[in-house]
């Protein structure tokens, strides 16, 4: 089970998915983004789910995308475009299918969640966080402005604080998430899997029926430009990943170094 990447235990008609990679970070590496998107294909089939808790084991809920995982195909003819075009595209698609799945999906985050990880916050339809949990989306940071992020969480929050945390990178606390809407609750550390729950089991004794259709009406409404969104974001990022200033970022990053941009 350790070296399971997703833990899936089900709880009566509550089913807990679990980011088990805590030795980097719960980052949403290539291997990670598959093992949601087949958990995620399988529970939109799955009539015994009624709510699904999307949690993570270790230090951190999720760091965001691999960092070490994308430079490695810088080496490629193209310089990467093409497997970034594909990770960003991906990774969109993945996001996608929590608002689809017929049953609503709660993210309990007990740890810093960051760029593609705060993002998968913002696409989950409920959130509950402990005390002393941080989110950002930190990319501009090594050059790299989180523009496939910024679609989710435009959606979840006020335009102007999702904006000045992309191009600060600046994170909030778990008080500021909840008063802006990025999450629900906010309990201590030690209440934060029973509050969940609680929370899921509460959905769960409702009509079926009633939340499967009010959640396909709520986003119909709501989100109707998302995968628009997501290509137009998704060449933006792949466009910003082929600056050779965003690739001396991400590698001082990874070697713990101050970066030597050119453009200053």
């Amino acid at each position: 089970m350790e070296d399971t990447i997703l833990l899936r235990e089900d709880h009566g008609a509550i089913a807990r998915l679990t980011l088990n990679n805590p030795r980097a970070l719960n980052a949403l590496s290539d291997e990670m983004l598959d093992a949601l998107a087949a958990e995620f294909d399988r529970l939109a089939d799955d009539e015994t789910i009624r709510v699904v808790v999307l949690a993570a084991n270790g230090k951190a809920f999720s760091a965001g995308h691999d960092l070490k995982e994308m430079q490695s195909h810088r080496d490629a003819p193209d310089g990467g475009r093409a497997y970034f075009d594909a990770l960003f595209d991906r990774c969109g698609a993945v996001m996608q299918k929590i608002p689809a799945l017929p049953q609503p999906v709660i993210a309990e985050v007990h740890a810093i969640a960051a760029a593609a990880g705060c993002q998968l916050v913002a696409s989950c339809d409920m959130a509950v966080a402990a005390e002393g949990t941080r989110f950002g989306v930190n990319g501009v940071n090594l050059g790299l402005f989180c523009s496939t992020p910024a679609v989710a969480l435009a959606r979840a929050l006020p335009r102007k604080v999702v904006f000045e945390m992309a191009a600060t990178g600046d994170f909030i606390d778990a008080a500021r998430a909840r008063e802006v809407g990025l999450v629900n609750r906010v309990v201590p550390p030690e209440e934060l899997t029973g509050a969940t729950m609680a929370l899921a089991q509460v959905v769960a004794e409702k009509l079926p029926a009633a939340i499967r259709l009010g959640k396909a009406g709520f986003y119909d409404q709501v989100q109707k430009p998302l995968a628009a969104a997501y290509d137009s974001a998704g060449a933006v990022m792949v466009e910003n990943m082929m600056d050779e200033d965003t690739d001396e970022g991400i590698r001082a990053f990874i070697e713990k170094r101050k970066a030597r941009w050119a453009a200053g």
